[in-house]
């Protein structure tokens, strides 16, 4: 056989469905459906409605609440991938895992490697928004701000994001506490942020005037599309539960109904804020807001205390994020060092707590360094295509499952396959190509170092038997 013909067998090879939860190595079982849906509504929930939202408006206009439902309606194509692979797989690796059973280790490397760079990223961005949160709380009450030298990057005319860093430090000591903790931790954060937003809509109600819902498509059906489009980066996250496969009691049942029940609560719980929050301001009025929600609060609803108690919503929302996120990086880890692809120091298992410890350690500590140093940008869109083209894998495997394992049970089946596998994909190819020419260079980058390191380690070090003769 030919070096050509030995390294393609390698690359393409597929690992048994029955091997990837590895029963002998398993982290504590600890989380139940509830839990389970509080990671993904933790991942999903936070910065984006309360950042992007300002971003969306002047693209549709009122048509915004109709945006988050066909934004809500395309996530929903790939959750239901998600949640027949997360019940019929439930491994730590999310989208990794099920790639290397049906697609290859190759695939398998880019899906975790984007995942990697979805995940790492976006903590970082989150714990930046974070320190952003916690200055203007701070403003609102004392009407002091930290200084830049200690709150702004080098870039941004800073030395060091220290908020950004605390919260990243904070995450991760809740993380090395048990998978247990941390979960309990969460739902509380998911509680007050859901209660915050729900107290949002409750007070921008009484503001709210029917005149400013009209015309409901003052920018067309292209306006309320394009809204969607942005609105969709704001449903990143809701995948997150499938990470949690191995430290659930009951994965085959509680997985699938995690992430689509996360994903409902997330839909209607956006389409309520945005409904609120057009009908309290003109939507020409967002135009330029970064903090949209604070904004119709403070112009349009009387009383100072209603800006602070949302401003402490929005810190508890990213720090949730930030929680949940750094959660999930430190899964995908985990799996892929077990399988050999990274170095096996990122799988071992602490024995008090069994979770993950020196890989949280090393993950925390480089994405607080990123959170403290760099100012992120535009490259925080680099996220989202890594997550997308993750996501329409996951679609993929689905289709390749259903015809190479159609007799193994599945606790849940996605409706009208293939057609819908096949919508989901369509929707993630269509999201990224929305993307911008500097996002797509950022990724092909990003993939040739990823590629440099599956073949110069992970391809030797893969602890998937080859054959005999290869």
């Amino acid at each position: 056989m030919s070096n050509g013909q030995r390294i393609g067998a390698r690359v393409l090879r597929r690992k048994p469905i029955d091997q990837l939860t590895h029963p002998g190595s398993e982290m504590k079982r600890t989380m139940g459906v509830g839990h389970l849906t509080m990671i993904s509504i933790g991942a999903t929930l936070g910065t984006g409605i309360f950042v992007v939202l300002g971003q969306a408006v002047p693209k549709a206009g009122p048509a915004i609440v109709v945006s988050f439902v066909l934004a809500g309606i395309t996530a929903l194509f790939s959750a239901l991938s998600y949640a027949e692979l997360a019940g019929l797989i439930p491994a730590s690796g999310s989208s990794y895992s099920y790639a290397y059973a049906t697609l290859g280790e190759i695939v398998a490397w880019v899906c975790g490697w984007c995942l990697v760079l979805e995940y790492g990223v976006s903590v970082a961005a989150v714990a930046v928004g974070w320190g952003q949160y916690v200055n203007e709380l701070l403003h609102l009450v004392t009407g002091l701000r930290i200084p830049d030298v200690l709150s702004q990057p080098p870039s941004a005319g800073g030395v060091i994001n220290l908020p950004a860093v605390l919260v990243v430090v904070l995450s991760m000591l809740v993380l090395l506490g048990g998978s247990k903790g941390s979960a309990r931790t969460n739902t509380i954060l998911v509680w007050v942020k859901v209660g915050s937003l729900l107290m949002f809509c409750a007070v921008a109600f009484t503001a709210f005037k029917a005149g400013n819902l009209q015309p409901l498509f003052p920018l067309g059906l292209a306006g309320m599309s394009a809204g969607a489009a942005t609105l969709f980066f704001s449903y990143i996250g809701f995948d997150a539960a499938s990470t949690a496969g191995e430290e659930a009691k009951n994965p085959q049942r509680d997985l699938p109904r995690a992430i689509i029940l996360s994903l409902v609560v997330i839909t209607a719980l956006y389409c309520a804020v945005a409904l609120a929050a057009v009908g309290a301001m003109p939507w020409q009025s967002f135009e330029g807001s970064e903090a949209a929600l604070s904004r119709v609060l403070t112009e349009n609803v009387s009383g100072d205390i209603w800006p602070i108690l949302l401003s402490i919503g929005a810190v508890v929302a990213t720090a949730s994020v930030v929680l949940t996120v750094l959660y999930g990086q430190t899964r995908i880890l985990y799996a892929m060092s077990r399988d050999g692809l990274v170095p096996s120091v990122f799988a071992k298992l602490s024995p008090k707590t069994g979770v993950p410890f020196v890989n949280t350690v090393v993950v925390g500590s480089f994405i607080a360094v990123l959170a403290a140093f760099v100012s992120l940008g535009s490259l925080a869109d680099v996220t989202s295509i890594g997550t997308l083209f993750a996501f329409g894998l996951v679609n993929i495997a689905v289709i390749i499952l259903r015809r190479t394992e159609p007799d193994r049970q599945r606790s849940f089946r996605v409706p009208f396959s293939p057609v819908t596998p096949l919508l989901g994909l369509a929707f993630c190819i269509y999201m990224m190509f929305s993307l911008g020419l500097p996002s797509w260079i950022a990724f092909v980058v990003w993939m040739v170092l990823g590629f440099g390191i599956y073949f110069g380690y992970s391809i030797r070090k893969a602890r998937l038997a080859v054959p005999s003769g290869q």
